[in-house]
């Protein structure tokens, strides 16, 4: 039975239940929507999270924090995270979870003291999750300094004491621009002519009815391979890959590659992944995919799929990120 429409009806009344406790029974409808609105916006970027975590495959359990705390005057010394999260390696840990497109994050002093304060309270570690633009990074907040007057921490920082590799199972890869998708059509009738006259001179366009007559795959030799792993072939879907055509009297060929030696993280392919299989039509709802029984159908395992494409010389190489300084809530680095 999928129970996703009334975990998303729930979602939606905890919401206005939190806006009605703020603004009042007796608030406007237009105030309300606004409210309800504004704590949505919030939303996406911790679900989005929730299911990196959940996709990767070392997280046991993630979920929101109710974040109405009483009494009233604990506000003053306290302020709840964002997320719980059992990492398998690690334990329970707290996140705190934040979306800047700028190349530093600022913490105000009395904001970093309070989420410190609760995370010290019931003795767990609290970590940052920071998405700057479609990459994620997770980090101690300890890394966090205090400048002129807030707690800073850099974006080549924040990258440098990356744990998303070591507590959630992220790693980089490449691909090289050698292996591809291709897409030979043989042309079968010319439907159209069109003679162009212009300042570059005279030029022909031309229609064809075609059909595909042959669909490859080329491994990171550029070696022709018809025995790719389904999954293997699925990786091209996660992807930025590049077009190029090129013309034959009896055919064209269409063939589309990664960018020269492409690298990428296996988190961003996730992204490119669920937008092949819906088509992009609509904005992504990372709530939904919180209650799917599985948050991709193509994919069972992607680190397996990526040693697999390793293995068929598809994949060149397979990058595990370690933090600079190492945890000292997580086991002696290995």
């Amino acid at each position: 039975m999928n129970d996703a429409p009334a975990r998303n009806s729930d979602d939606l009344a905890r919401l206005i239940q939190e806006t009605l406790s703020e603004l009042g029974y007796a608030a406007d409808a237009k105030a309300i929507a606004e409210r309800v609105v504004g704590l949505n916006r919030g939303l996406p970027a911790e679900d989005e999270f929730s299911v990196i975590c959940s996709w990767l495959g070392r997280t046991t359990l993630i979920h929101k924090l109710d974040q109405v705390q009483a009494p009233a005057s604990s506000r003053a010394t306290y302020q709840v995270p964002d997320l719980f999260a059992n990492f398998k390696d690690a334990g329970p840990c707290l996140v705190e979870v934040k979306v800047s497109k700028d190349q530093t994050i600022s913490f105000r002093p009395d904001y970093m003291g309070k989420i410190k304060a609760y995370a010290d309270l019931i003795g767990r570690p609290l970590l940052i999750a920071w998405k700057y633009n479609s990459i994620w990074m997770l980090f101690e907040a300890r890394h966090m300094r205090l400048a002129n007057v807030n707690f800073n921490i850099s974006l080549s920082e924040a990258l440098r004491q990356n744990l998303l590799g070591v507590l959630v199972g992220d790693v980089a890869f490449g691909i090289s621009e050698k292996s591809g998708v291709h897409f030979e059509c043989a042309k079968e009738e010319l439907l159209h002519t069109e003679k162009r006259d212009d300042d570059s001179g005279i030029s022909f366009s031309e229609q064809w009815r075609m059909r595909i007559s042959d669909v490859y795959f080329t491994d990171r030799e550029g070696q022709r391979r018809n025995d790719l792993h389904p999954e293997t072939q699925q990786i091209f879907t996660g992807l930025e890959l590049e077009s190029d055509e090129e013309h034959f009297p009896d055919r064209i060929k269409l063939s589309f590659r990664p960018r020269e030696d492409q690298m990428q993280f296996a988190h961003t392919a996730l992204v490119h992944l669920l937008n092949w299989e819906r088509s992009g039509e609509q904005p992504q709802n990372w709530r939904h995919l919180l209650h799917a029984p599985t948050v991709i159908r193509s994919i069972e395992n992607f680190g397996h799929a990526l040693e697999r494409a390793l293995s068929e010389k598809v994949v060149r190489l397979i990058l595990h990120q370690q933090p600079v300084d190492w945890p000292e809530f997580l086991p002696r680095r290995p």
